[in-house]
């Protein structure tokens, strides 16, 4: 019998011990026993599936995944320590020397250094199309070009790609799609619905939503699921159990947690549009985005990161976040509470001008990542950060 996505999240419980315990209990163990001689060759033969060592499998990892496999349509998974280890694990064991990738310039910062600066060094290059420049990646595609890579909604200007049109690139050229769904939540968008081959999460974000821990994960296809599993089993950058217990009873809100971040995200953009020391907002929800209609017909929701130009430059930024009284300054996002950022004088700040601008990170740009506060707390703390006053 089919489930709902909430149901899924909370009653997909994989594990329980001889005490029948209601809650998924913590598997606290680095390694596994057998019965005899037999079970343990068969075991790491793989003739049969079962735990061995919880740097390959752990009953509470396996659980975690389970559930985001589900929630995004998947064949399978693994799960990380951070985002970082999911997206670099799955692009090192899937590319080989001499192999290309396209991707859109608008990428997470580490992702970003990964592609320009340590890729090259096993010869590995990537080509960057704009995010409104989509019409240009067919042309970008070389011989060599192995894999196709996107976050959408992008990091930190809220900007939108048509997962189909380029899901359909993909597969005409045979290429590895790989999307970071990272600000979306597998609640609000499903990339494979779309063409995707993997999806790839910070789990660190909203799929904990209270700043507890860190993790990844990648789910896909089963034949390229398997080849990061191998990679990761060998090189070692798997989750912990505690972490991947922490994250799998954070799935069983994460609808309601995430329905009311973008019902209050939808607010407090709506309230920026109207103020007068604000350049522009970007939300996909607004009818004002550039990619409203895209963002509605692969969206549930809008998500709760809402991009915003102050009046005033850098200078003015700076003296936004000085002035914030109840919202955090953090370089996090997904979190219970609103956070904000002003990513020209801090996460990009060593950018220059030019390159900064060429991912849409404007001088004046802030970023929020709007929480579970009261929804007037938070427009009064950001109202007052911006008055003149």
């Amino acid at each position: 019998m089919s489930k709902h996505f909430e149901t899924e999240a909370i009653r997909s419980q994989t594990e329980r011990s001889q005490f029948l315990e209601h809650s998924t209990p913590l598997y606290l163990t680095s390694s596994f026993v057998f019965e005899d001689a037999e079970e343990m060759r068969s075991s790491f033969a793989e003739e049969k599936e079962r735990n061995l060592y919880s740097r390959f499998t752990n009953p509470n990892t396996t659980e975690f995944v389970d559930k985001i496999v589900a929630m995004e349509g998947a064949e399978a998974g693994y799960a990380f320590a951070t985002g970082m280890s999911a997206i670099f694990s799955s692009f090192a064991a899937l590319l080989n020397a001499g192999d290309h990738i396209v991707s859109c310039r608008s990428v997470f910062g580490s992702t970003h250094s990964m592609f320009t600066k340590y890729l090259p060094k096993w010869n590995i290059e990537t080509s960057y199309f704009k995010v409104d420049e989509v019409h240009l990646v067919e042309s970008l595609i070389k011989e060599n070009t192995k894999i196709l890579y996107i976050e959408t909604p992008t990091n930190p200007g809220v900007d939108i790609l048509d997962l189909d049109v380029i899901g359909k690139i993909a597969k005409k050229h045979n290429l590895i799609f790989i999307v970071d769904n990272c600000f979306a939540t597998p609640y609000v968008q499903q990339p494979i619905k779309f063409g995707a081959d993997l999806v790839i999460h910070s789990a660190t974000k909203l799929i904990d939503g209270q700043g507890r821990v860190l993790g990844g994960v990648t789910v896909g296809t089963k034949d390229l699921i398997r080849e990061i599993y191998l990679f990761a089993r060998n090189t070692g950058p798997a989750m912990s159990a505690f972490n991947a217990w922490v994250l799998s009873k954070s799935l069983e809100t994460l609808s309601i947690r995430v329905e009311k971040h973008c019902e209050n995200a939808l607010k407090v953009a709506q309230f920026l549009e109207d103020n007068e020391n604000v350049e522009f907002v970007k939300y996909p929800f607004l009818k004002s985005h550039p990619q409203y209609k895209v963002a509605k017909q692969q969206m549930k929701l809008g998500g709760n990161i809402v991009a915003f130009e102050i009046k005033g430059g850098i200078d003015a930024g700076r003296q936004f976040l000085n002035k914030i009284k109840m919202c955090s300054l953090s370089a996090n996002l997904g979190d219970t509470r609103t956070i904000v950022t002003h990513p020209s004088s801090t996460t990009h700040g060593r950018l220059s001008e030019e390159d900064r601008l060429e991912v849409g990170i404007t001088d004046g740009l802030v970023r929020v990542s709007v929480g579970l506060e009261n929804v007037e707390d938070i427009i009064n703390d950001i109202q007052q950060a911006l008055s003149n006053k």
